[in-house]
């Protein structure tokens, strides 16, 4: 099929490269001509394992092409809009700014299909009522013309799987039975190699689906934020909050995934999603249902602080003086996403009360100090930690968790080191003399 995905971020590149991957003629639109430029040449303007391959391959084949031109996805049937909702600077509200733009700038092309109708798909996480307000619109291109929802879950790091192996695929259609049968036709068409594997599929309204990923992302929340309150609680009683993370996630009620405490969750989807879940639940009325989410938010931002509080009981009750190595910037390994990251904000804040910080993150590192020149950039752990007081392991790549303690204590002026990921084993690095620190762990 011919597919146009309009708004090449991560998640519309990733989409689009996935879609060629599939087999589907597509062309990615952006209104920012680098962005287009470094990817038609395939390179990822970002950090996704798995993606550039992707992105080459296709290009390569002839399926694949990015431009700034919106007269060029005329000739496509299905147009995905996948451009971002980032908060809005003055409250909890998601900026529909961007989604709007791109359902205007798409609608003068829209025009009827042989093959059935051209759909228009939203896979921008929206508040609930989004879509109905924008098929509204759409509807006035023309016959032949719906929305649908089909939001997207992707994990960083694992965004190029879970679009081409997905657990699950939702449709939000429309309500009339005619339209919403035809507009289902033709997205399983898009979808045809992952239906043939038996991929969950389920069709719902509009509303659904649009509350379908605010809620997944809202329940991992809060998950989150569970067990790192269990933290607090293991913290005042000498309890190991790994041990009981692993006790209680025996129970398949509750699982073990997204049951590590440490501090705490970021990035560009989970604490901007589920403050726009609120704001929305309170402009229809129903703020009451989602209070609990302002407690999950609070307990989030309490462990970059308890962090920060950790390094400075290390550094001796102040960091005038002192340097802290931080090993990590992006909110989460595989990524180079520095958005709304714990480890980037603990680094500013103690860089704020008087320390010499040194940070090294093995994908978001050059970006660091190309966007942040006021900060200390290092190449790897070894030269961050070089003369360290205090060590922070606060992003658990691979390449930290298998540092070496008695190689790592040789370049530090103390050995003290912060594990804000519960990811090292306390006994092998206490055995090499250093003084260890973990997330609600004895």
């Amino acid at each position: 099929m011919q597919i146009s995905v309009i708004g090449c971020g991560y998640l519309g590149a990733v989409h689009a490269a996935c879609m060629a991957e599939l087999g589907h003629d597509v062309v990615g639109i952006d209104v920012d001509a680098a962005k287009v430029a470094s990817l038609s040449a395939g390179r990822a303007p970002f950090h996704e394992p798995g993606f550039e391959e992707v992105l080459v391959r296709n290009i390569e084949a002839g399926r694949l092409r990015f431009s700034t031109d919106y007269a060029d996805l005329a000739d496509a049937q299905v147009h995905f809009i996948g451009v971002g909702t980032p908060q809005v600077p003055s409250g909890y509200a998601a900026d529909l700014q961007y989604v709007d733009a791109a359902v205007d700038s798409v609608i003068p092309h829209l025009k009827a299909h042989p093959d059935g109708p051209t759909l228009v798909v939203g896979k921008s996480t929206v508040p609930v009522g989004t879509a109905a307000a924008l098929a509204k619109r759409i509807a006035a291109a023309g016959d032949g013309v719906h929305l649908v929802w089909n939001p997207e879950f992707l994990r960083e790091g694992f965004a190029v799987q879970d679009t081409i192996a997905p657990d699950r695929i939702v449709y939000g259609v429309p309500a009339d039975e005619s339209a919403a049968r035809a507009s289902q036709a033709v997205l399983d068409a898009v979808y045809a190699d992952l239906l043939e594997r038996d991929i969950p599929r389920l069709v719902t309204d509009y509303a659904t689906a649009e509350l379908v990923k605010v809620a997944a992302n809202s329940f991992l929340a809060t998950k989150i934020s569970f067990i790192n309150a269990m933290a607090e609680l293991c913290e005042a009683t000498g309890a190991d909050v790994t041990q009981l993370a692993e006790a209680i996630g025996f129970d398949d009620r509750i699982g073990k995934k997204f049951l590590r405490a440490g501090i705490g969750f970021g990035g560009g989807c989970l604490p901007k999603d589920i403050r726009a879940f609120m704001a929305r639940a309170g402009e229809l009325g129903v703020d009451q249902a989602l209070t609990f989410l302002r407690e999950v938010d609070a307990i989030n931002d309490r462990r970059r602080d308890h962090a920060v509080e950790l390094a400075r009981r290390a550094a001796g009750g102040t960091f005038l003086g002192k340097k802290v190595a931080v090993l990590g910037a992006a909110f989460k390994p595989d990524s180079d996403d520095m958005r709304n990251s714990p480890a980037l904000d603990i680094a500013n804040t103690i860089a704020g009360q008087g320390a010499e910080v040194v940070i090294t993150d093995p994908a978001a590192g050059p970006k660091l100090a190309e966007l942040r020149p006021d900060m200390s950039v290092a190449e790897d752990a070894h030269a961050a930690a070089a003369g360290a007081d205090v060590v922070m392991l606060l992003t658990e790549w691979r390449e930290f968790r298998d540092l070496d303690p008695v190689a790592l204590k040789a370049a530090v002026r103390t050995p003290w080191i912060i594990d804000g990921r519960n990811a090292l084993d306390p006994a092998t690095w206490r055995a090499a003399g250093w003084t260890y620190s973990g997330i609600g762990r004895p």
